[in-house]
């Protein structure tokens, strides 16, 4: 049964679930077909609705307040960027044992951006960097400052000092914690000076939809607002390695204390998930480590 969903909250979430929440609500498109999307995410599950639309649920409380945030804001930023993000078409509301809002939007064509298919990863980088640039470039007047919304995106790393101090501690000896310590010192002392702009606050592959290679599409706005961009800058370890990371630095153009606050949230999230994972995932940990000693190169050049 979904009628309630359990604490997991995806569990609950079920095709029939959303197919009665359509016949309720928005019943001119209840004779349409609900599959789930191949790609699916954690915060929300994601249903197309027909060829032409998804509906968008999320998966608990935390979650829930990026359903109105990005229905007044994305239709705003979407004529400031370069490529396309997420058209809001009708917002839901709680209904037959769901207990949130959610949201229809507009079916974005597009694969995750997985580096085996961009055939030119320095070029990819490069529009990366022109979206954000962009992003920061529209009108933040108005617009959701950073908080609890955003996951502290947008903050100063500083939010997250007690958190990361932990995860030191539990993995040393484990790891280069001397050095990684000494980023995450760097990253609190490089204080942010400039105005509030808007970032996307969750800027990973998984979020970055191409075709024939090319960037076409930024979803998952739900971490967004305005406030300090560094958390954008994550991905220049995540993702990009050697040429490509060099030509998004040159592209992205920030100065060395955002870059060190970006090496801060970089580390953090990289240590988190490295707690989690070193004692029942070594691909997993290898992946962690390995972006834990790219940043620590990073930051000793």
């Amino acid at each position: 049964m979904d009628d309630h969903l359990p604490p997991d909250g995806r569990a609950g979430i079920r095709a029939a679930l959303v197919k009665r929440l359509i016949a309720a609500q928005f019943p001119q498109w209840s004779d349409l077909p609900v599959t789930p999307v191949e790609a699916d995410g954690w915060d929300n599950r994601t249903y197309r609705l027909g060829e032409e639309m998804t509906v968008r649920l999320p998966t608990a409380a935390g979650y829930a307040p990026a359903v109105d945030k990005e229905h007044r804001w994305l239709p705003i930023l979407a004529p400031s960027l370069p490529v396309a993000v997420p058209e809001p078409l009708a917002k839901g509301a709680p209904g037959e044992g769901y207990p949130f809002p959610w949201s229809i939007r507009r079916w974005l064509e597009g694969e995750t951006a997985a580096t085996g298919r961009i055939d030119d990863l320095p070029a990819f980088a490069v529009s990366v960097a022109e979206f954000l640039l962009a992003l920061q470039r529209a009108d933040a007047t108005d617009g959701p400052r950073a908080g609890a919304h955003s996951s502290y995106r947008g903050v100063s790393p500083a939010h997250y000092d007690d958190e990361t101090r932990r995860a030191l501690a539990a993995l040393d000896g484990r790891a280069d914690t001397a050095r990684a310590t000494a980023v995450w010192d760097a990253a609190l002392k490089a204080t942010w000076q400039g105005r509030p702009v808007w970032f996307h606050g969750d800027l990973a592959s998984g979020n970055l939809l191409v075709r024939e290679g090319r960037l076409t599409a930024v979803i998952d706005f739900g971490t967004s607002g305005v406030g300090d961009p560094a958390c954008d800058l994550v991905i220049a370890w995540t993702m990009f390695t050697g040429e490509s990371r060099h030509a998004f630095r040159a592209a992205v153009r920030q100065d060395a204390a955002t870059w060190a606050r970006a090496r801060g949230w970089a580390l953090w999230k990289a240590l988190i998930v490295l707690t989690q994972v070193i004692d029942r995932d070594e691909a997993q940990a290898a992946v962690q480590l390995h972006v834990i000693d790219q940043i620590l190169a990073d930051h000793d050049t």
